[in-house]
């Protein structure tokens, strides 16, 4: 991890002092407030830098992250297109599905006029023969009626 100038100088400020201190306290010899407060603060000092260097790796997986949020944006986009592109596809079978019930319907109309004419002529077929057949009796029952009085 590269250091920062303020990093350099601080090392470079106390690492004498921690020297010196570690050297005394192997011999045996007590430490004062002012050895303590050094290493707490050569404590410190590692301390700040691992966790520079941990934010460091989490920066590094926030960034690889983003790379991989921009990438499944940039699919999500491809599929927002593939549906746009259906849409347009999913619009002309609706057309074609209303030409074929407007056709549909056309025929069917056109076939219950032929069905409605086919039955009026029907009846009016069988009305005439009714209307025959009932004068066609009537007329010889007349007839009967005269020669037989």
């Amino acid at each position: 991890m590269p250091k920062t100038n303020v990093d350099d100088l601080l090392i470079e400020m106390i690492a004498p002092k921690v020297k010196e201190i570690e050297e005394r306290f192997s011999r045996g010899e007590g430490l004062s407030n002012e050895d303590i407060n050094t290493l707490l603060l050569k404590s410190q000092y590692n301390h700040i830098n691992h966790l520079d260097e941990r934010l460091d790796e989490v920066t590094a997986s926030v960034k690889a992250l983003e790379g991989k949020f921009q990438g499944l944006e940039g699919k999500f986009q491809g599929l927002e297109g593939k549906f746009q592109g259906l849409e347009g596809k999913f619009q002309v079978l609706e057309g074609k599905f209303d030409l074929l019930k407007a056709e549909i319907n056309g025929r069917f109309d056109a076939f219950e006029k032929t069905v409605e004419l086919k039955i009026a002529q029907a009846i009016n077929t069988n009305m005439r023969w009714s209307i025959g057949m009932i004068a066609l009796i009537v007329t010889v029952l007349k007839l009967a009626d005269m020669f037989l009085q």
